[in-house]
């Protein structure tokens, strides 16, 4: 992956719907060179999906917390009881005292509570402690151009 390929997953990042003209204009290159370079991102996995960046407090999400679940076994093969969950965002092992740290979205401190009882629930889990956001500052996508001067 060289600069160009890096300049145009930023510039898709802050806006997917740009025509592939305008994409190619940003780097030098004809509208179907830029074409190509997006299929061929895409074709390798680097472009996972493109999606709609949501407000969450508009769609009844504006509870957000992290979990830090504690358990009795490895939770390594609990990653669909995790996705089960619909207000679960994210789930990721860690390490440290936790075992897991997930990302759950709900609308009220009640659905939380409900959230935590169900993850609870999972097989291997023995306790959970959320943490709730009261602000968030802000929220970026990886960059892939910071992270091409972290390599060099």
């Amino acid at each position: 992956m060289d600069h160009v390929d890096r300049v145009l997953l930023e510039r898709l990042q802050q806006d997917a719907t740009q025509p592939y003209a305008a994409l190619g204009q940003a780097v030098g290159l004809s509208a179907g060179a830029a074409h190509e370079r997006v299929r061929k991102l895409r074709e390798r996995g680097v472009i996972r999906r493109t999606a709609a960046d949501v407000d969450p407090a508009a769609v009844g999400g504006g509870v957000l917390a992290y979990v830090t679940v504690d358990s009795t076994s490895w939770m390594g093969d609990a990653a669909e009881s995790f996705a089960a969950l619909p207000e679960v965002l994210e789930a990721h092992i860690i390490a440290g005292s936790a075992s897991v740290l997930v990302k759950v979205r709900t609308s009220t401190t009640q659905q939380l509570q409900d959230v935590l009882r169900r993850l609870y629930a999972i097989d291997g889990v023995s306790g959970t402690q959320a943490t709730v956001v009261l602000e968030t500052f802000f929220e970026r996508p990886v960059s892939p151009l910071t992270a091409a001067a972290d390599q060099d």
